[in-house]
């Protein structure tokens, strides 16, 4: 009888347990939603941090939560990403903030300023000392919640058709650079021109343009920048290490429930980690091919640098004179940077100075 009713009392267990698992999944309803990339399928780095970000979205929640990648052109143009997310074409897009500088140019502090800081920098102020807070603020006013989702590290400066031999140089060069950046090199007589990764090549290569910049070796290599224009320059100042994010239309991820948005801060935080590591790895070897194959490489003139830190500076504060937003973050970023120079002085750049003078000897 004991025995009876000991496997009475599991069955029933079991049937209720078997009700109620459906019950707790029925709890995470189903959702799919589209992304617009900036970039094309082909800069598999860059492109990939919002794949690897919907891969681990779907993980995560058992299949529920359905992000679809579009690249670059598939809905909208490659800079015109985050107006689909404020207008509600699309519910989410990863893109580089400092695209929509027209809107206003406090987005491009969130990516990468001129002489701002390195992607260890830009990661400690989002994630640790209060940056992501003050941005998502601002992205109130476009309908968007943003979340880090990818860096590149220092970028190079990039591709000449001619030396840059000194300042005088610059004038009157057409160059394909975004943002504050081209701002800032308008001041040294450079003639700035916005375009998206796949519209460089032709106009770099038809002269509509006599320089352009995009990330470094290994995508620049796949872009085949190169073959119109010998000369490769370094350091991208204007990105030591850029953010690239996510954005979210902000009805839509406050209409997420509270285990969706943890999962996709996580993925997004996990894609930000991946792609700085990618780039580490494959950037290298493209810089060898690319030199082995005859690319000119050359540092910026230290009189360009010079010029350019001084331009930068003029040109922040002009910008902090009549847009409180812009001033409130860089003056935030300036801040950090100071400190985090204090320290980098002390231990990281000491070591880094000494490991690239044995690695020369």
């Amino acid at each position: 009888m004991k025995r009876r009713q000991f496997i009475q009392t599991a069955a029933a267990g079991a049937a209720a347990t078997a009700v109620a698992m459906p019950a707790v999944a029925q709890s995470n309803p189903e959702i799919k939603w589209r992304l617009a990339s900036s970039f094309p399928k082909s800069l598999d780095t860059i492109y990939a941090g919002a794949e690897i970000m919907a891969k681990m979205v779907s993980e995560l929640t058992d299949g529920k939560f359905q992000i679809q990648v579009f690249a670059a052109g598939e809905i909208v143009p490659a800079l015109q990403a985050l107006d689909a997310v404020t207008n509600n074409t699309v519910e989410m897009c990863h893109t580089v903030s400092y695209y929509y500088v027209g809107k206003d140019p406090t987005f491009a502090i969130a990516a990468s300023v001129p002489f701002g800081l390195n992607a260890r920098m830009q990661n400690a102020w989002l994630f640790q000392n209060g940056g992501n807070e003050l941005f998502n603020e601002f992205y109130k006013k476009f309908n968007a919640y943003g979340l880090p989702c990818g860096n590149t590290g220092a970028q190079m400066g990039g591709w000449f058709r001619k030396e840059i031999k000194s300042v005088a140089d610059m004038q009157g060069l057409k160059m394909r650079i975004g943002g504050i950046a081209g701002s800032v090199l308008q001041k040294l007589g450079v003639v700035p021109q916005q375009l998206g990764g796949g519209d460089i090549y032709p106009a770099l290569e038809k002269g509509t343009i006599d320089g352009a910049e995009w990330v470094g070796p290994y995508d620049d290599e796949k872009l085949g920048f190169a073959k119109v224009a010998p000369y490769y320059y370094y350091p991208g100042f204007w990105e030591g290490g850029p953010t690239v994010h996510a954005f979210v239309s902000l009805d839509k991820w406050n209409a997420l429930p509270k285990s969706y948005q943890a999962a996709l801060t996580a993925a997004c935080t996990y894609a930000n980690t991946q792609m700085a590591a990618k780039y580490d790895v494959v950037n290298p070897p493209a810089l060898k091919r690319l030199v082995a194959a005859g690319t000119q490489l050359r540092p910026f003139p230290q009189d360009v640098m010079e010029a350019s830190l001084k331009a930068s500076n003029e040109l922040y504060a002009e910008i902090s004179a009549k847009n409180p937003d812009f001033k409130k973050a860089i003056e935030a970023m300036a801040a950090f940077r100071s400190d985090q120079y204090l320290w980098w002085q002390v231990a990281e750049l000491s070591f880094d100075v000494f490991q690239v003078r044995t690695r020369t000897r």
